[in-house]
């Protein structure tokens, strides 16, 4: 069979061609041009809408769209021409009304008409790459109407005007802004910037440059930060009443510029009202009006913690170096104290506890506390003299506040190893005389102390509470033993103290009583009894006691004094009359104390239980003393204290200090083995940079300190120096 040939098929579309008549696309265009125009004159009520869509269907199905497009555009340009004739006519204030009615009225014209073309909206014009209906409606009123030469600068220039006279103190018809502002947005965002928003800024830029220099020649800084503060929160209004939210952050940042960043150096210094006036009468609430001004604008809050500081710097070292205030060290603390809680309350109030500004409070309260080397010594004197009685009466909370304000302090301090050295000797004294208000404070202290430096600080401090509790053991025990054999001579209550843990102060000889010393060998014979291998020596001029004096009449008294003074007054039972070189001899206790004791026993008034010739204030070599059967007190106990120089001499300054430096060098030498050990090479200038971070938290090491322990290890054999590089050390093993 032959191959047939394959027959392929095809429906064909029926040919018959419709013959339109040649008027149809002028004709329908007269119907849809005549519905524009009775659309535009308000007389749509008339017109078949479903009819007019048909017709504009049509012509666009019947390839008219072009036709359609173009009389549309002429149609509409036409009208607007009208409009914008008639806009211009309009006097004065009717002309933004005239604008805002004829733009409504074009909105709900170009509605109606899009409605109509809505077929040739959705297939010729994006087919054709043509403006939609709305969009070219939109365009039509930009180019015809907001451009126009004669419309444009004259809108422009009401806007403004109107703005003018808000910020002057006039009302205005905000809600006719809106809509006028709104009609610029709806054009396109680069209408409203291009013909409001430029020229707007620009104009409020001059008139808050002339306002700003006005009110800096006639305002005091607090009142020109409120009118500035203002003018913020106006611009704001206006935004959020009739511009484009957009528009906020530029408007506001004009202001900030003009009334804040170009002032700032005159604001922050001006006379009698700046910065330092403010925090001189903490006016917080100005403080806290500049510090939100001037954090809106770049530099502005370095600006006012750089014032702040310098101020801060300036009245610190003022009070640390202030002579009058050197004389009360309690006084002297309890300012710092006082400075401090002002600008604490200052930052939480006004700065927003910005720590910025805490920061800069740590650096300059730490720069001036630290330019008075004696401020150790008088933090501890402030510590002293609260837990001896500042506290009593408080509760345990107010304690704790006093001791943690007392810490924020201590945190300052470079030299915090002397502070350790006076808080020692303080703690003793509070200990060994009974005066400390509270067992409680005490131990809190040490624990604060504890936490900021750790264990190694406060061992020794720990060790004097614990001989303190076993010395009360100890007397038990003795007493104990010795009951049958005391009868009726003096009691004695002995503190036995280690060594390691109190402040070392070398102990004078003194003679004592031929009464006491009897009890007081039996005391030493017990206790050596009872401990192996220690030894005992006897801290005179740490001891108190108690006497019974009968005076003239038969008064009787008992007077709680010093040992030192104990020993002088027990010589007066045997003699009424003793010189000062006498009382010296028979109980060779060292000078200065003897003149102390003597001052505060034949000087005081009340307490003179001696009499003194010649009477002076000072005590010298040729006085004689005489005992005083005249003393009178309405107290039957009378306690006699020693006349003592709070502070320390210049001579137990100097070797206290001497003292601390001894004890640093260990402490140096430490830190330079730890670190050789575990780098092994490493040339000077890093050795004393690790050194220096080891041990701040303790103290500042001086670099020829350093350096010179440096040699002493050298000699000792723990490093050597680098054979080719002298600078470099090695660590021998």
């Amino acid at each position: 069979m032959s191959a047939q040939k394959k027959r392929t098929f095809k429906i064909e579309a029926f040919k018959h061609r419709v013959e339109l008549d040649p008027k149809y696309a002028e004709r329908t265009w007269k119907v849809l041009e005549h519905a524009i125009h009775e659309i535009y004159n308000h007389n749509a009520s008339g017109l078949s809408f479903e009819e007019l869509y048909r017709n504009a269907y049509n012509m666009v199905l019947h390839k008219y769209g072009e036709k359609l497009y173009s009389g549309l555009v002429t149609t509409m340009s036409g009208h607007l021409k009208e409009i914008a004739k008639s806009i211009e006519d309009s006097q004065g204030g009717l002309f933004l009304e005239e604008l805002d009615r004829k733009w409504g009225d074009h909105n709900k014209a170009l509605q109606m008409i899009r409605d109509i073309l809505m077929y040739m909206d959705r297939t010729f014009v994006p087919g054709n790459h043509k403006t939609p209906v709305h969009e070219l409606g939109l365009n039509l009123w930009r180019d015809n109407i907001i451009r126009s030469g004669k419309i444009q600068t004259r809108l422009l220039d009401t806007l403004l005007d109107l703005i003018h006279r808000e910020r002057t103190g006039e009302v205005i018809n905000r809600s006719l802004m809106r809509n006028i502002t709104k009609m610029l947005m709806d054009l396109g965002s680069s209408v409203y910037q291009e013909d409001f928003e430029k020229p707007f800024l620009e104009v409020s830029a001059s008139f808050y440059s002339g306002e700003s220099q006005q009110l800096i020649e006639c305002c005091d800084c607090g009142e020109y930060l409120r009118k500035a503060e203002r003018r913020l929160t106006e611009e704001t209004e206006r935004v959020s009443h009739y511009l484009d939210v957009k528009s906020e952050v530029k408007i506001t940042s004009v202001v900030e510029g003009e009334m804040i960043a170009n002032h700032m150096q005159r604001l922050v210094h001006m006379e009698n009202s700046g910065l330092v006036n403010m925090l001189v009468d903490d006016r917080y609430e100005d403080l806290s009006r500049m510090y939100n001004l001037f954090r809106r604008v770049p530099d502005g809050l370095s600006t006012v913690r750089d014032v702040m500081t310098s101020h801060l710097r300036e009245t610190g070292k003022q009070l640390v170096s202030d002579p009058e205030r050197l004389k009360d060290p309690v006084d002297f603390v309890q300012h710092l104290l006082d400075e401090k809680d002002k600008y604490d309350k200052i930052i939480s109030k006004a700065f927003n506890n910005d720590k910025s500004f805490q920061n800069a409070l740590n650096s300059s309260f730490e720069y001036f506390i630290n330019l008075n080397n004696r401020s150790p010594e008088f933090i501890s004197l402030y510590v002293d003299d609260k837990l001896r009685k500042g506290l009593k009466g408080v509760s345990e909370e107010d304690v704790e506040v006093v001791l943690d304000k007392v810490m924020m302090l201590f945190r300052y301090l470079q030299e915090k190893d002397v502070f350790e050295k006076y808080y020692k000797q303080h703690l003793a004294k509070r200990l060994l005389s009974g005066k400390t208000a509270s067992d409680d404070a005490e131990r809190s202290m040490i624990v604060k102390l504890k936490t900021e430096c750790g264990y190694q600080f406060t061992s020794k401090l720990e060790g004097m509470f614990t001989d303190m509790k076993t010395s009360v053991d100890t007397m038990q025990g003795f007493y104990a033993n010795q009951y049958s054999e005391t009868g009726d001579g003096p009691t004695l209550a002995v503190q036995v103290l280690t060594t390691g843990s109190w402040p070392t102060q070398p102990s004078g000889p003194c003679n004592l009583p031929a009464e006491i010393l009897g009890i007081c060998d039996k005391f030493r014979t017990y206790y050596l009894g009872t401990h192996t291998g220690r030894r005992l020596t006897w801290q005179t001029n740490m001891g108190t006691a108690d006497i019974k004096a009968t005076f003239g009449k038969g008064q009787k008294h008992e007077l709680n004094v010093s040992t030192y003074q104990m020993c002088i007054l027990m010589l007066f039972n045997s003699a009424d009359q003793l010189t000062y070189r006498e009382i010296e001899q028979a109980t060779e206790i060292p000078a200065p104390d003897l003149k102390r004791c003597l001052q505060s026993l034949a000087c005081v008034k009340g307490k003179n239980v001696l009499r003194k010739e010649p009477m002076s204030k000072d005590i010298a070599e040729d006085d004689a003393f005489y005992f005083n059967d005249k003393f009178t007190s309405k107290f039957i106990k009378v306690k006699i204290g020693t006349v003592a120089a709070q502070k320390e001499s210049e001579p137990e300054k100097q070797e206290t200090r001497q003292r601390v430096e001894e004890d640093r060098k260990p402490q140096i030498e430490a830190a330079i083995v730890r670190i050789m050990k575990s780098r092994r090479v490493l040339d000077h200038n890093t050795i004393v940079t690790e050194v220096t971070s080891q041990l701040q938290s303790r103290f500042l090491p001086n670099p020829v300190v350093i350096k010179k322990r440096i040699e002493s290890l050298i000699e000792r054999e723990f490093l050597e120096r680098d054979k080719t590089d002298r600078k470099l050390y090695r660590y021998l093993a």
